[in-house]
């Protein structure tokens, strides 16, 4: 290669690098960080769950938008348009019981985690041990003490149940079957009842 075809070269190069630095930083200016400043995402079913945020980046309008997560994919529930000032809110109103993944996304790409989203139902319940410790269990294996679960009579062993009572939240699998006592639908285990301070039987709020 002769000395100009190599100083043509390099020349090239140099100008490909720039555009490339140059498009990169560009694309860094355009990115926007998603603040939440309020969120709710607890609610009873039929009640409206409520993300209000702001983009860091005002001057350039944006959409965002609610999504959860439903087997393995993620579906947008609201959208709304960034103000002047970069702010949105998203709302939607969930009339059955779930416990999801939920995220913001900006239509530029841009995300930010909003934690898990736990719309509520009220259910009758029980608790059951600790005279059941060791004793084989509807889902295989045997219950253990301190085991975290909870029985019910049509779920597929292993989903996973949130439950709510009094302020506390706990997130458990299905590991046996029951209970088979008046109208009640699900039997926590002792260790279960005891984290939601659960005690006897009665109403609990539950996201399945």
């Amino acid at each position: 290669m002769s000395r100009s075809t190599l100083r043509r070269a390099v020349s090239a190069g140099a100008l490909c690098l720039t555009a490339t630095t140059t498009a990169a930083t560009a694309a860094a200016a355009d990115a926007a960080e998603v603040g939440i400043g309020t969120k709710r995402l607890n609610i009873q079913a039929g009640s409206q769950v409520t993300v209000k945020g702001r983009v860091s980046e005002p001057e350039t309008r944006r959409t965002a938008a609610l999504q959860i997560q439903r087997r393995g994919r993620w579906v947008t529930i609201d959208r709304d348009r960034t103000d002047a000032a970069g702010r949105f809110v998203l709302r939607d109103r969930l009339r059955a019981p779930l416990s999801t993944r939920a995220r913001v996304r900006l239509n530029t790409g841009e995300r930010r985690s909003l934690g898990r989203m736990n719309v509520y139902r009220s259910a009758l319940a029980s608790w059951y041990g600790p005279g059941f410790i060791g004793n084989r269990t509807g889902c295989g294996g045997r219950l253990r003490a301190g085991q975290l679960g909870v029985a019910n009579k049509t779920l597929p062993c292993g989903t996973k149940v949130t439950f709510r009572h009094r302020g506390r939240v706990v997130r458990v699998p299905v590991i046996d079957r029951g209970p088979y006592a008046g109208a009640r639908e699900y039997d926590l285990t002792a260790a279960t009842a005891q984290k939601l301070r659960f005690r006897g039987h009665g109403p609990i709020q539950v996201t399945r």
